[in-house]
């Protein structure tokens, strides 16, 4: 394989205002957010991508070229430590503040911080940028705004609440990019005054009637056993399983999501 040229260290910042300077173009890739890792070998630098976390499933064959380095809130500092690598990618609310920061004193981190669909869209540009594979970052997240920007405007917004966990029940609420997911699929958050993550009650959940319960195939592996025990709760209410990567991977995989959440609008 013929190795790119090798340039002076590219200074940025990353989404969190950090500047960081990385070799470029970097060599040596650790990935500790699964949808950034898909993301990296979407934009052609899978043979660079040495490490990533036991969460990161995307591409199938990641794992096989790349060392697991741990979980996403738990990193195997040695096993990093014997990558040596020149640049590792990670995301402010998926990873742990502690654990980056003793990354951060060695390795070049840089860090996303989203929450928007805009922010997805800058989080793969700026990669691409610093990865050198800029025109390829560039086109992508044209071409996701594109796909995005094609949904038929819902005529009217469906109440709906998304589970993320189930005991204690957790919902996504304000402040979360599934939320504005939900807004741009045509659904209005039932908990959308409610910030983050909240735990909520079953009592909760009926006072806010939602006309569909969202139940996410992750973090929670929720699966069609749940579908009783929600139905219960809310006789009146549509409950189904829904895939959650294609509402909370904010990497290359939301160029799948527009005609999924057109299609669950579209099925109501």
């Amino acid at each position: 394989m013929q190795l790119p040229p090798v340039f002076p260290p590219l200074t940025v910042t990353d989404q969190m205002g950090r500047q960081v300077a990385v070799p470029f173009p970097p060599r040596r890739i650790v990935s500790l957010v699964p949808s950034q890792t898909e993301l990296l070998f979407d934009l052609g630098l899978g043979a660079r991508v040495v490490g990533l976390t036991k969460f990161c499933v995307h591409p199938a064959e990641a794992r096989q070229s790349a060392t697991v380095v741990g979980g996403t809130k738990n990193f195997d500092f040695a096993k990093i430590d014997a990558l040596r690598p020149d640049l590792v990618i990670g995301n402010k609310e998926e990873n742990y503040q502690e654990g980056i920061e003793q990354l951060a004193a060695r390795y070049p981190v840089w860090m996303s911080d989203i929450t928007t669909l805009p922010e997805s869209l800058e989080m793969i540009r700026r990669v691409g940028l610093l990865t050198g594979r800029k025109e390829a970052g560039d086109a992508l997240a044209a071409d996701i705004a594109a796909s995005f920007a094609a949904l038929a405007p819902a005529l009217e917004l469906i109440p709906a609440a998304y589970f993320i966990w189930r005991k204690p029940y957790m919902v996504a609420a304000t402040g979360t990019f599934i939320d504005e997911m939900l807004a741009r699929a045509g659904f209005r958050n039932v908990f959308g005054h409610l910030s983050r993550y909240p735990e909520i009650s079953p009592e909760q959940l009926q006072a806010a009637a939602p006309r569909q319960i969202l139940l996410s195939s992750e973090p929670y592996p929720f699966a069609e056993k749940h579908l009783a025990e929600f139905q219960q709760l809310c006789p009146s209410a549509r409950v189904r399983i829904v895939d959650g990567e294609l509402f909370s991977w904010y990497g290359s995989r939301l160029r799948l999501s527009p005609p999924y959440l057109q299609s669950l609008i579209s099925a109501d």
